[in-house]
């Protein structure tokens, strides 16, 4: 795998389990990623890293000001060339929860889950290797 052309993706949830199976997932999708635990240091973190990320991966449910839904719409307005999946057990968004663009998947998820959802809402041109022949 060449890493200079392989996209970041961006994956918050404050589940130290949850957190690394998502990582280990959309590794397995051809990702690198970073890691946050909060919505608050998901937005720190995109402060730097935004231009190297095509993909957010988040809960809704965390600690601090920021949950899911407003960092989906904060991360919308502020960097739109970032595609967005909110994840959750026990929230389903309502309308106005989530920007237009976002896509929503329930928790408990799997790798086959993830994958097909990925393989199914990212654009073509966005998709890593593995996942262009996902479907």
């Amino acid at each position: 795998m060449d890493l200079s052309t392989t996209p970041f993706a961006l994956v918050v949830d404050d589940d130290p389990i949850i957190l690394m199976q998502a990582c280990d997932i959309l590794e397995a999708a051809g990702f690198r990623f970073h890691e946050a635990s909060t919505g608050d240091e998901a937005i720190a973190l995109l402060e730097d890293h935004a231009d190297g990320v095509i993909l957010l991966f988040s809960d809704v449910e965390m600690p601090g000001a920021t949950n899911g839904f407003a960092l989906a719409r904060h991360v919308a307005e502020q960097w739109p060339a970032i595609d967005i999946v909110i994840a959750s057990g026990r929230v389903t968004p309502a309308p106005g929860d989530m920007p237009s663009k976002a896509t929503f998947l329930s928790k408990p998820f799997n790798h086959e889950m993830v994958i097909a959802h990925l393989a199914r809402t990212l654009p073509d041109g966005k998709k890593p290797a593995p996942l262009k022949n996902a479907l």
